[in-house]
């Protein structure tokens, strides 16, 4: 996900709307997070593997998540990819509920957008 002369440029919209996700998530502010999510969202169940679906499925995981690990994550890039994915490099720093340090690392996690919303997120390998 190197820097590469084919990126499209991100709009601020896109890039406020990716920023507001992070708040609202590391808030634990969901039901925010899920205002910038569409209906039909396609959310990585990252404990687990595969997917949940929609913004209930998404509330339902973060919950579940919080009741067993805190992760807080950081983006520290937004760039847009030649296929018009936001690609954000980020932080991930995972504690269990005693403060213990069980991951730290960066990822990528890879959205797309429709009409201005979160439509599906990976994450990837750096």
């Amino acid at each position: 996900m190197q820097s590469d002369s084919s990126q499209l440029p991100i709009t601020s919209e896109e890039k406020q709307l990716i920023l507001a996700a992070y708040q609202a998530f590391n808030a634990r502010n969901v039901d925010t997070a899920l205002t910038l999510m569409t209906p039909d969202v396609h959310w990585p169940n990252g404990m687990e593997g595969g997917y949940v679906y929609g913004p209930a499925e998404v509330k339902s995981y973060w919950l579940r998540q919080w009741t067993m690990i805190n992760p807080t994550v950081q983006p520290s890039s937004i760039q847009k990819d030649n296929t018009g994915r936001i690609v954000v490099e980020v932080h991930q720093v995972v504690k269990d509920l005693s403060g213990n340090l069980l991951q730290d690392k960066m990822l990528y996690h890879v959205y797309t957008l429709t009409e201005g919303l979160i439509k599906h997120m990976e994450i990837r390998e750096l």
